[in-house]
């Protein structure tokens, strides 16, 4: 059988696909969908020190090919996730990365602190990117200084594996994975969702509560590989993708371009019962080509 296993850093992974933050809760929502310990890695709703109630709604908006969502981080607050979801999800196996946000660089290091101690936190994956938000997130993830700045102080904080989120809303996002690197990052993630909009025509006002939310869905997927190409040609570290993945050719389409796994998110929502089919089609795609290792495809693009 194929070997599906991949490393990010020192955090070895038995599949490269993962859930991504934000469409997957807290990861025990889904445990009668999916076997929670054959994912790469649950990846956790985003979690502020406190509880944090989002945007009123509408926050969700369907697309001609995908979703604008404003949840605004809505979010349970780091305390209630260790004691009400961790032991579930360390019971059922699942491996765990845990998205961290923040309105200060203080936040986000005591949100690490404590997760730090938590047995069966695997990884930090440090938000950087939310664009629906006005404090905090993204104004760290859009100035090359202030992603140093904040993933250093991370770093500092916490011995765990730690993946900064980036942003697409800049112009130059492997600028911005070389800034993560520098500051000590073990991986970069990316893309979160495109700054966008939508209008109802008839009452003329913005189909969400917050007028703008973030793009994703498979729209995205194309600027999205190519964002995680010019990435993983510019550090060294690994590159986690995501953006608009909805079949196993999309995941080794974004393996090729350079990501060592992937993060799956909207497709999770039109079909829960996913996780099966996009394995199924990587490990037929090994075995059709007589690949031993998916980690051999990642960066294996053939130049012409």
């Amino acid at each position: 059988m194929s070997d599906l296993s991949v490393d990010i850093g020192a955090l070895r992974l038995k599949s490269p696909i993962m859930s991504a933050s934000g469409c997957f809760g807290y990861g025990v929502e889904y445990a009668g969908t999916v076997d929670l310990a054959s994912l790469g890695a649950v990846v956790v709703k985003g979690l502020f020190l406190k509880e944090r109630p989002g945007h009123p709604p509408p926050r969700i908006v369907e697309t001609p090919a995908g979703m604008l969502n404003a949840i605004g981080l809505q979010g349970i607050g780091v305390h209630r996730f260790v004691r009400e979801k961790m032991p579930e999800l360390r019971e059922r196996g699942a491996t765990v990365i845990v998205n961290i946000c923040g309105t200060t660089i203080d936040e986000y290091v005591e949100v690490a602190r404590v997760l730090s101690d938590v047995e069966g936190v695997a990884a930090l994956e440090l938000n950087i990117s939310c664009p629906n938000i006005k404090e905090g997130g993204i104004s760290f993830g859009c100035h090359l200084g202030n992603t140093h700045q904040v993933v250093s102080a991370v770093r500092a904080a916490t011995p765990l594996p730690l993946i900064p989120k980036l942003t697409p809303n800049v112009t130059d996002v492997a600028s911005f994975a070389k800034a993560a690197e520098d500051a000590g990052a073990d991986a970069v993630s990316l893309v979160n969702t495109f700054l966008a909009m939508a209008i109802d025509v008839e009452t003329r006002r913005p189909r969400l509560s917050n007028g703008m939310g973030g793009l994703s869905g498979p729209a995205i997927r194309p600027i999205a590989v190519r964002m995680i190409y010019e990435c993983a040609r510019r550090v060294r570290i690994p590159v986690i993708g995501m953006g608009g993945i909805a079949s196993a050719t999309d995941v080794l389409e974004f393996m090729i371009a350079g990501a060592t796994a992937v993060q799956v998110g909207t497709a999770n929502f039109v079909d829960p019962f996913i996780w099966g089919k996009l394995e199924s089609g990587v490990r037929a795609y090994l075995q059709r080509h007589g690949i031993e290792r998916v980690a051999t495809l990642t960066g294996s693009l053939a130049t012409r």
